[in-house]
């Protein structure tokens, strides 16, 4: 027979369980595998960051990652995939460049990257690079800009596609040195530098990842690159912001999310991934994409992602530029 008591401890019991529940879901965190979005097809630059840190993960966590690619639409395929998924950690999003530049390219999207998503952690921070064809006969950038003003007609900016990092880096360079260079959009990055290597174009900003080998194989020249500090990688190249003061660019990578998300399991995800940067054959694996570790707590790369997107808004504003 059930006293009163009894009862009266059962009810306690199961009315403390809902406050308990977050908790002891991030303590077991993961208990199965995890879907693990990227927004770009196979066999790219992001698909292969968003494999290594999956990897990562399944290795720290206990369970796998799994990657599933669902590219179109300038990345917001997949990121409303993570948006509309259960806050339970169990669906994460590679995010990156794409995410801080749509919510200004395309205003009418059914969800806002910041208000419907929870940043975690960076990956990388890659540098691009200013490069040339070899006919164009310029060696720095102050002698790229003379060449570009003498030759406005017929000198071309290759882009990987309206609203692309490497599009909105170009615009970036065309409003501080106030150059009106015409803009030649390809249909993603391999068409872009196939053309540039042909010369149907003659300046880009190429990811360091993709630009390394033209560059050190003589088919393209590297002008600067386009962060602050100068690239292990290219180090002698010298970086854009000592010839166009304040300049400074880069695709910043990581992974969020959906917004709600307890903060235990955030946080989990978060130590998770910042291990990757002092684990030596990790590091050398995501120098080797061309970025550099991107370490820091939640509300570090919140704040960055925050940064990117209003950086990346104004740019898109005043360069006047549009969904292709």
């Amino acid at each position: 027979m059930i006293t009163r008591r009894r009862v009266v401890q059962l009810a306690a019991t199961a009315a403390a369980i809902p406050a308990l529940g977050p908790m002891a879901m991030a303590q077991t965190y993961p208990s199965k595998s995890v879907r693990f979005i990227v927004s770009f097809p196979p066999g790219g630059p992001n698909d292969t960051l968003g494999r290594l840190a999956a990897g990562w993960l399944s290795q720290r966590l206990g369970q796998p990652f799994q990657v599933e690619n669902h590219g179109g639409a300038s990345g917001n395929t997949g990121t409303e995939i993570v948006v509309r998924a259960p806050a339970d950690g169990y669906t994460v999003l590679l995010c990156g460049p794409a995410n801080a530049i749509s919510g200004s390219l395309y205003p009418n999207l059914s969800f806002n990257f910041l208000r419907d998503m929870q940043p975690v952690a960076g990956i990388t921070r890659e540098a691009l690079v200013m490069v040339v064809h070899p006919s164009v006969p310029a060696k720095t950038v102050p002698e790229y800009i003379a060449y570009a003003k003498a030759n406005l007609t017929s000198t071309k900016m290759a882009s990987t596609g309206n609203g692309s990092s490497p599009h909105v880096t170009g615009e970036l360079f065309k409003i501080m040195t106030g150059l009106p260079l015409n803009v030649v959009h390809f249909g993603g990055g391999g068409p872009a530098l196939r053309a540039m290597i042909a010369g149907e174009a003659q300046m880009m900003f190429e990811p360091m990842s993709a630009s390394i080998e033209p560059v050190r194989s003589g088919k393209l020249r590297a002008l600067a690159v386009t962060t602050t500090a100068r690239s292990s990688v290219l180090p002698d190249v010298p970086v854009l912001a000592d010839f166009v003061p304040g300049y400074e660019a880069s695709a910043v990578t990581g992974i969020a999310v959906p917004k709600g998300t307890p903060a235990e399991i955030v946080e989990a995800l978060n130590r998770a991934m910042n291990a990757a940067f002092a684990d030596p054959a990790m590091k050398t694996k995501l120098a080797d994409t061309g970025g550099g570790p991107l370490p820091g707590t939640v509300a570090e790369f919140t704040k960055l992602m925050e940064a990117e997107t209003a950086k990346w808004g104004d740019v898109v504003q005043k360069a006047g530029v549009k969904p292709g």
